[in-house]
């Protein structure tokens, strides 16, 4: 371990799972540079630590959404090359020059607001080009190529800035329909061999994700992006998980710090929606829904206790939760508490709990990921 969770409820982090995860994507990917993904904090694990693990998986590229996230890698010792995925704006331009950073741009106001700050600083900036292929987030849309063409011809004469590739994201790759993420990669080729007609040069491209890289391998192009395939979940349950072997890297754990023996018809929790149908053991945990436990998730939530599945009992406050043990033989204070994770025979996953609560397993990782004291397992 790393070091001691400060609290009786914290997050383990598998970085064996970790390790095991990198080597399989590298496996169906091959050839393909990794660009890791570890935007925030690495979906919730914890970007240092994780970079490390990719790291010595030969991983030489990270990606993250904003420039505080790259700094604070700059500032754990981090020498790789740095993709800011979100745009930079023009009055961050010297932060980005100064930690050598590489952005996406989609505008030659950003380009030149970069470039002015780059000579300044006697260095070159290489940046990737964003196109909107679909997602309609950011980038050139596709069908004004003409426009681009003229302002990304603009930015190759801009001193200190060098267009290092052509960048997008899919939209609908982890769907079981793939036609949109094919209409996605046909725009992607031929806004690319409009921009080489054009006489601009691209390095390399990039538009797999983690549903790209396990199920459309003719977008593998020249480097790949897994997100959450890092971390052991799949993109979606339409994905094909035979695709890709992987193994959860997070588990959510907490100790017992309360029991009580209530009687039949006690209420428990705010609302008093758990009325105890007969004599129960109430055990509480200290960790709640600032610490990502969903609030939606109180009815259906259950806890993993000494090998048995318990039931949550009532809503889930922000700091604490009641858990009904009554089918716990000789539970304690102090015993252990599965919230997410495995205990041999039982799991509870991140997708459980998304389904629970209607959303997607990316969100419950980096709920969790916090408040919560981390604890990595290697």
């Amino acid at each position: 371990m790393y070091k001691q969770a400060i609290r009786p409820a914290w997050v383990e982090i598998n970085l064996k799972n970790l390790d095991y995860n990198i080597k399989h994507i590298k496996e169906k990917a091959p050839g393909r540079q990794i660009i890791g993904v570890i935007k925030a904090d690495a979906y919730g694990h914890g970007a240092i630590k994780c970079a490390e693990v990719l790291r010595e998986n030969g991983v030489d590229t990270f990606a993250v959404a904003t420039l505080q996230e790259a700094i604070e890698l700059r500032d754990a010792g981090a020498t790789e090359k740095i993709i800011i995925l979100g745009l930079t704006p023009d009055m961050y331009a010297d932060v980005l020059v100064e930690y050598g950073l590489t952005p996406v741009v989609c505008s030659i106001d950003n380009a030149k607001a970069i470039s002015v700050e780059a000579v300044v600083a006697g260095k070159v900036v290489s940046a990737l080009i964003a196109v909107d292929t679909g997602m309609g987030r950011i980038g050139y849309l596709t069908d004004e190529v003409d426009s681009a063409i003229k302002e990304i011809k603009e930015m190759t004469y801009l001193p200190g800035f060098r267009i290092e590739g052509l960048f997008s994201h899919m939209a609908t790759a982890d769907a079981r329909d793939k036609t949109f993420a094919h209409e996605q990669e046909s725009k992607f080729n031929n806004f690319y061999m409009a921009l080489t007609r054009a006489g601009i040069n691209l390095p390399y491209r990039t538009l797999a994700n983690s549903a790209s890289i396990m199920e459309l391998p003719t977008v593998l192009f020249d480097a790949v992006r897994p997100g959450i395939i890092l971390y052991g979940c799949y993109p979606s349950d339409e994905v094909d998980p035979m695709q890709l072997s992987i193994k959860p890297v997070m588990s959510v754990k907490a100790n017992i710090v309360h029991l009580k023996d209530v009687p039949e018809r006690f209420s428990v929790g705010y609302g008093r929606k758990y009325i105890t149908e007969k004599p129960s053991r109430i055990a509480t945990l200290a960790l709640g829904y600032a610490d990502g436990l969903p609030r939606p998730y109180s009815a259906k939530a259950k806890v993993i206790v000494n090998g048995v599945l318990c039931p949550v009992a009532g809503n889930i406050c922000m700091d604490q939760v009641m858990v009904d043990v009554s089918a716990v033989p000789n539970v304690k204070v102090g015993d252990q508490a599965i919230l997410m994770g495995s205990d041999g025979h039982i799991s509870i996953t991140a997708d459980d709990i998304a389904k629970a609560t209607d959303t997607i397993s990316y969100e419950i990782c980096c709920a969790f990921g916090q408040r919560l004291p981390k604890v990595y397992l290697k």
